[in-house]
């Protein structure tokens, strides 16, 4: 037997509960076993957990689109007991089980070993977002390469700093020498930024309403999680030739920009995608992470929290209360 978040969508409504299963009852389609040892709660979680948004496509569902744990069992060439592996996306927590429990059986080509210096808290004070993050930065260093930009010629944005992809983004950036705009709607949160590395903070006010299709050359690169007016906005006022990473939606789904800084200055606009991403980006990935990543910092940025505390915390989330990254013990 083992606990597990359950959603169901009876009767009466969309529920989340902490429960007991058994191992039989884990989905037969998966090829490998794993003993979790730790998940965590994303914006995408949230949404699962509360039933905000049409996340989960099938019930009962365990939630959780990532996780960190022991190999049990394999029928997978590539993995045997006792190998360390995490998990991001691949519609895990949404339409196949996923992390918010204490075992999860899943194909085997979905999982990555878990770098040698990285805990399996490590990894999932990171999760999604801050794999993510990764994706991001690794995109925009790619551009800056091919262009000759180089560290410290300009500002890098990164909007939704407040979130674990924004917590994640102004460390890797800080740490390779490039020069931070925070944007957040909580200013009280200043401090805190900065200590992850932001060189200045602004509110999110100055970028979350429609805009002039072309104002004033800022930005050389741009880490946005928000979408809709901000990620026009932001491309509105990158510089000339520079890039934007976009992979979230918290403002929305729409994208109200224009052409103009496409045409006009040349800039380009990198579409990050996390769940589906090819294996190669993601050990490339979380390579870079293992390499890079402050770990003073991301403990700053973690908070733990128990399994039982994870349905309430995906509420916190989509309400802007959560500063940084949650990890979860999914056996305190």
């Amino acid at each position: 037997m083992f606990k597990a978040l359950v959603i169901t969508k009876p009767e009466a409504g969309y529920r989340c509960d902490l429960t007991e299963l058994d191992e039989a009852q884990l989905p037969a389609e998966g090829d490998v076993t794993v003993r979790i040892d730790y998940s965590t709660v994303n914006y995408k979680d949230g949404l699962a957990l509360t039933g905000k948004a049409p996340v989960v496509r099938s019930f009962p569902m365990v939630p959780g689109i990532d996780f960190a744990g022991t190999v049990t069992h394999s029928a997978h060439p590539k993995w045997n007991t006792g190998d360390r592996v995490l998990l991001n996306g691949y519609g895990v927590g949404e339409g196949h089980w996923g992390g918010l429990a204490q075992m999860a059986r899943v194909k085997g080509d979905w999982l990555v070993a878990l770098p040698a210096g990285l805990s399996a808290r490590d990894a999932m004070s990171l999760g999604t977002a801050g794999y993510t993050a990764m994706l991001c930065v690794l995109a925009l260093q790619r551009h800056w390469a091919a262009a000759g930009t180089a560290p410290g010629s300009g500002e890098v944005l990164v909007t939704g700093a407040g979130g674990g992809v924004g917590g994640v983004a102004i460390s890797l950036l800080a740490g390779l020498g490039h020069t931070v705009v925070a944007s957040t709607g909580r200013p009280q949160e200043a401090d805190y930024l900065k200590s992850l590395g932001a060189a200045s903070v602004i509110h999110r006010d100055e970028l979350n309403a429609a805009g002039k299709p072309l104002q004033k050359e800022r930005w050389i690169g741009v880490v946005d999680s928000v979408g809709s007016h901000t990620l026009a906005n932001a491309c509105a006022s990158t510089r000339y030739g520079g890039a934007i990473a976009a992979c979230g939606l918290a403002q929305g789904m729409d994208l109200p920009a224009s052409v103009a800084p496409f045409i006009l200055r040349g800039i380009t606009l990198y579409g990050i995608d996390s769940v589906m991403a090819p294996m190669a980006q993601r050990e490339a990935a979380w390579s870079a992470l293992d390499r890079t990543l402050d770990r003073a910092q991301l403990a700053a940025i973690t908070q733990e929290i128990g399994l039982q505390d994870a349905i309430a915390a995906g509420a916190d989330i989509l309400a802007g209360r959560v500063r940084g990254r949650l990890v979860v013990n999914v056996n305190a």
